[in-house]
């Protein structure tokens, strides 16, 4: 089935005051009434220069679809499989075109709230809320005919139960992330947990103390980390690495202990109120946040995730995580590094100005980056109840911070353009605070114990592609804030985003 030709490939400005206010208002109810003018003026500046490397292409949907995605999995054929919120999995062809008109065909239905799709000789593995299942089309007919239970070794009996799958790891594992019953209870087998499914469809429990879980994959690495949402004993949204018998932080899933020996002991309560540094010592499963999103200023309900691995056809960040956000209609980039054994890293803004909320992401076979998503359940600041839409580069370099690594007096930060002498060379461009969040039972939580480091001093790479900075003192359980809007690059660009922060769990040895 083809679109119809009214619909538009290129996204355009919104128009009329009636747009104007709808775009308004949701921006509001998506930051929680806090915000200005200032802050929308800034925002839409930002998009504005954004889209001069990284514009976004509208892909056409029948006027009689409702394409809620969850998940993707691009396919041997280059089609790309768009699995939905209602249940259904579409097989897609004709994305990457310059002008996309796309073919969609439905492959499968009856499913529900898929958020985890995978995809391995010839059938599909689906991560639904109460299962994983396989999905075959037995008669080579385009059209799945047979449903089987992989695995339903958890309990799912609330809405907002959400599971999150993996794709399958090369040993044909998948990871399943389960949602508690709400922000504060596990009312159903296992919720709150990691699950481990192997290809045997055997499962067993991973890790424990996960609040609202999003996506879950590898990182550059090829280390397993998930999203994890703000909310009880959770300051802000995170990216957490995953490893055996580990315990992330909300203790609502200790009750399911006794049936999941292979963890082990349970973890001893955290006391509310206490650092996430200090309860490390005492709470020997529990694992730190390895990147801290500052709350609002980088996403408030992050989703899922995957790597950049396009060989340099999506610019400079190849090797990076891409991540959505649903609540703010964006776009970010994360980076990680283990440290004394411990994973840490950064998060740095990429692209405002999505038309819905940011559900799933996935770099298509020419290396642009396909997002999906809704805005039913929650207000979101796009203005569209569902969409899919691509970013693409378009060659043109942008003058970015590509990256921040911690060293042992310091940070190494690179860029992805050479920095002028006159301005790089200057610590007095540099500006660093840091602070940390409570560990608390409590919604939320603020930034509290701020300070600003002062800087000893800056080495400028001779070429100009990055910059050594030592500070005087440096903090562990804490994230520092960088804002370098007054670094210009050799032919005189401002940072098309002047901010990142890095979270610092552990620090080098000297």
């Amino acid at each position: 089935m083809r679109p119809s030709s009214r619909n538009r490939n290129e996204r355009e400005l919104p128009f009329g005051l009636g747009m104007i206010l709808m775009a308004w208002f949701c921006m509001i109810a998506a930051l929680g009434g806090r915000i200005d003018a200032e802050e929308v003026g800034q925002r839409w500046g930002t998009e504005l220069r954004e889209r001069e490397y990284y514009p976004i292409v509208s892909i056409p949907i029948p006027k009689d679809l409702v394409i809620e995605a969850g998940a993707f999995e691009v396919l041997p054929d280059k089609r790309v499989a768009v699995a939905t919120r209602h249940g259904e999995i579409y097989l897609i062809s004709g994305l990457d075109e310059s002008k996309p008109n796309p073919n969609y065909h439905l492959f499968a239905t009856g499913l529900d709230e898929i958020f985890g799709l995978s995809y391995r000789d010839g059938v599909f593995y689906v991560t639904q809320s109460c299962e994983v299942t396989r999905v075959i089309d037995s008669d080579n007919d385009g059209v799945a005919d047979r449903f089987e239970t992989v695995t339903d070794g958890w309990g799912y009996a609330n809405y907002h139960e959400y599971a999150f799958g993996s794709k399958m790891d090369p040993a044909g594992n998948l990871f399943v992330t389960l949602g508690l019953s709400n922000s504060y209870d596990s009312f159903a087998l296992f919720r709150g947990f990691v699950m481990h499914v192997s290809p045997n469809g055997t499962t067993s429990a991973y890790a424990s103390g996960l609040r609202s879980p999003a996506g879950i994959g590898p990182d550059e690495h090829g280390a397993l980390f998930y999203i994890e949402s703000q909310g009880p004993w959770n300051c802000s949204c995170s990216l957490k690495a995953v490893s055996q018998g580990s315990f992330h932080g909300h203790p609502a899933s200790f009750d399911w202990y006794p049936y999941a020996p292979e963890l082990g002991p349970v973890p001893e309560q955290p006391k509310s109120g206490s650092r996430t540094l200090v309860e490390r010592e005492r709470v020997k499963q529990l694992v730190p946040y390895a990147v801290i999103f500052p709350y609002i200023r980088m996403g408030r309900s992050i989703t899922g995730f995957t790597v950049n691995r396009t060989g340099g056809k999506f610019g400079p960040f190849e090797n990076q995580l891409f991540l959505g956000d649903y609540t703010q209609s964006i776009l970010m980039r994360a980076t990680t590094e283990q440290i004394n054994g411990v994973w840490q890293g950064a998060c740095y803004p990429f692209r405002e100005g999505l038309s819905t909320g940011i559900l799933n992401v996935e770099f298509t076979p020419e290396g642009n980056l396909l997002c999906g998503g809704t805005n039913r359940g929650w207000p979101v600041r796009g203005i569209k109840p569902f969409a899919l839409e691509r970013v693409e580069w378009n060659g043109k370099m942008p003058f970015e911070i590509e990256r921040i690594t911690i060293e042992p007096n310091g940070f190494k930060i690179a860029f992805t353009k050479s920095v002028a002498s006159s301005f790089g060379s200057k610590p007095e461009n540099y500006h660093i605070t840091n602070f940390t969040h409570p560990y608390h039972a409590g919604y939320g939580g603020p930034e509290i114990q701020r300070s600003t480091p002062s800087i000893r001093s800056v080495e400028l790479a001779q070429d100009g592609m990055s910059a050594l900075i030592l500070l005087d003192t440096m903090s562990r359980g804490f994230v520092y804030e960088f804002d370098l809007g007054l670094l210009r690059s050799n032919d005189g660009e401002e940072l098309l985003h002047k901010n990142a922060y890095y979270t610092v769990n552990e620090i080098p040895n000297r």
